[in-house]
């Protein structure tokens, strides 16, 4: 058994670095440098750097000090040290495409208006097959307005996330929207990364027109929430949108419907029950919705058993087909669902938060009272889409005055829940 990853959360920084240090060929069966290169992100410290920087400079040519010199980039880049820029800066003309793209992009998270530099990183769109996505974006980022002419010949590149990498940056550097519903378009791409990034893209553009597409873009709640989120902020803040303009596209995206998407995939015939629940674990959350609609649509009767069966067998444990399985049981409003619904709501792993929210919505779907002071429990978390989805399915089962608890969020979208909720018990009352 490799045990090389078991020491990753409890090495110090003396112990990180005393790795890093060490010469490639010369390290325990025990250690990784590429580890270690990973952990001093915890350790803002010189002479973290210094070890950071040693091992950039450690130009052994075997692909696992390749693989840590890129990662080590990668650290100084999060780390966002300035005084790094120099060593970094000579790894734009190496061989190995992925130590330059680690290097562009660690030069755009550190920040720099060095022209020259700058430059240098608008040659490499001239330069055969680099990742010219994080390249476009870092110019954009850095608002690197001699780029704008390199950039626009990427506009009908072949791959999307070129495509829409290159539009964004176009409409970051100019201020001309115009071309911006092309990348909202890609929201329907075939493709599940090219509508992932294309929602990435669009909160580059701070575009918050894109809410309503984004809510109905088949991939998961979790990129589809980031993004209304940040541009929902973007568009109070500008004073074009509201909370009530909004709170419908995000309760919809929270009850994560399939019907409320507009799905990309199809049947060629009509699929059997098994090959359905197949779908669930499908890495491509359009895949996972567009069974999910299936199964409502079709096996309503038979689905509730196919659905507990492969969550004991094997959907307990992967937490995508568990997310999938945990809310098709309160659509089916499966009573008997109930202990499984309540476990899945106090899951405290983290790879299961997403399954937590969607909990709260079954068991408002399941309408079973017996819920109430579980989610309850839930208004005391951090997880502000876990309190919401609690504060939705609160109302759903006939209290709105729970909302007191959150009356005062530090989350302004919870705030605003619990106080439109207030309003509707005061008026009740």
């Amino acid at each position: 058994m490799d045990k090389r990853f078991f020491k990753l959360f409890d090495l110090t920084e003396e112990q990180a670095i005393a790795i890093l240090d060490t010469p490639p060929d010369q390290v325990s069966e025990n250690d990784s440098r590429y580890i270690a290169a990973s952990h001093l992100v915890n350790f803002s410290t010189e002479q973290s750097v210094q070890a950071l920087i040693r091992a950039l400079e450690q130009t052994d040519p075997a692909l696992d000090n390749r693989i840590v010199r890129r990662k080590a980039i990668e650290t100084l880049g999060r780390l966002q040290v300035p005084e790094a820029l120099p060593f970094i800066r000579p790894c734009l003309t190496e061989n190995d495409k992925f130590t330059v793209e680690n290097a562009v992009w660690a030069i755009g998270e550190i920040g720099t208006q060095d022209a020259a530099l700058l430059d240098e990183i608008a040659a490499l769109l001239a330069t055969p097959e680099q990742n010219y996505r994080v390249i476009i974006q870092t110019l954009a980022k850095l608002g690197h307005q001699p780029a704008l002419e390199a950039i626009r010949s990427f506009v009908n590149y072949p791959e999307p996330p070129v495509v829409t990498a290159a539009i964004t940056a176009i409409a970051q550097l100019t201020g001309d929207t115009t071309d911006l519903p092309r990348v909202v378009a890609y929201l329907q791409h075939p493709k599940v990364m090219a509508r992932r990034l294309a929602i990435q893209d669009l909160m580059d553009a701070r575009y918050y027109e894109a809410i309503p597409a984004i809510a109905q873009c088949p991939v998961s709640l979790v990129f589809r929430l980031r993004g209304m989120r940040l541009l929902a902020e973007v568009g109070i803040a500008a004073e074009a949108l509201s909370f009530e303009t909004i709170q419908p596209d995000l309760e919809r995206t929270l009850r994560d419907h399939p019907t409320d998407l507009n799905l990309v995939s199809r049947y060629d015939h009509p699929p059997e029950l098994s090959l359905l629940i197949r779908d669930l674990y499908d890495t491509d959350f359009g895949r996972c919705y567009l069974a999910a609609h299936t199964l409502l649509q079709d096996h309503a009767a038979a689905a509730p058993a196919a659905l507990i069966a492969t969550y004991q067998e094997e959907a307990c444990a992967d937490y995508g087909a568990h997310f999938h399985v945990v809310k098709l049981l309160g659509w089916l409003r499966y009573a008997p669902a109930y202990e499984v619904l309540i476990e899945a709501l106090h899951n405290q792993q983290p790879q299961f938060q997403k399954s937590r929210a969607a909990a709260a919505i079954a068991l408002g779907e399941l309408g079973d009272r017996r819920a109430l002071d579980d989610l309850k429990k839930c208004l005391t978390t951090r997880i502000w889409d876990l309190k919401y989805a609690a504060l939705m399915a609160l109302q759903q089962l006939g209290d709105t005055s729970s909302a007191q608890l959150v009356a005062q969020d530090q989350d302004w979208l919870v705030q605003a829940k619990a106080s439109q909720l207030l309003a509707l018990s005061s008026v009740g009352g």
